[in-house]
């Protein structure tokens, strides 16, 4: 019998360095990820861990130049930054962090990080010039890569 103490699981926070989602963020996550994907000319990722400056982060999307897919061969990490970054809102997150990832995503490389906010059905484009975009209705559109999404379509 064992009288050591047992080790603690990590949280889903803990062991993913993100807060949990919810029903509205993976809801918002599969609709936004389906606006992208009918473009054709980029591949995108759901929760692709990006290692900056020995770091990881994971975007909620990333969104790459088209690639021909490798099952073959996987990562769990990539080092080399996706053209946008996508975060989208968790109830338990707050503003400042959110911005604070996107000033990193776009200091590394990003050309363009986007913030979503389910509640406010608001899409917030932020560059790496300090501009911002932000969308309440109709099409989102990104300045920098011509990336679009329906926000009717997002947030149905």
């Amino acid at each position: 019998m064992s009288t050591g103490v047992q080790p603690r699981s990590l949280t889903y926070e803990e062991e993913r360095g993100k807060p949990m989602p919810s029903r509205n963020h993976g809801r918002v996550q599969a609709n936004l990820t389906g606006e992208f994907l009918q473009q054709g000319q980029f591949s995108i990722y759901s929760e692709l861990t990006l290692t900056i400056a020995d770091t990881n982060y994971t975007p909620d999307i990333s969104v790459y130049p088209r690639e021909p897919g490798d099952y073959r061969h996987d990562e769990a990490s990539r080092a080399d930054l996706p053209l946008v970054a996508v975060e989208i809102f968790s109830p338990s997150q707050s503003q400042q962090e959110v911005v604070e990832k996107a000033e990193i995503y776009l200091r590394n490389g990003v050309k363009s990080c986007w913030i979503v906010s389910p509640p406010l059905r608001t899409v917030t484009i932020l560059l790496p010039d300090g501009r911002e975009e932000v969308f309440h209705r109709g099409a989102a559109k990104d300045p920098v890569t011509g990336l679009t999404a329906d926000l009717a379509a997002v947030f149905s």
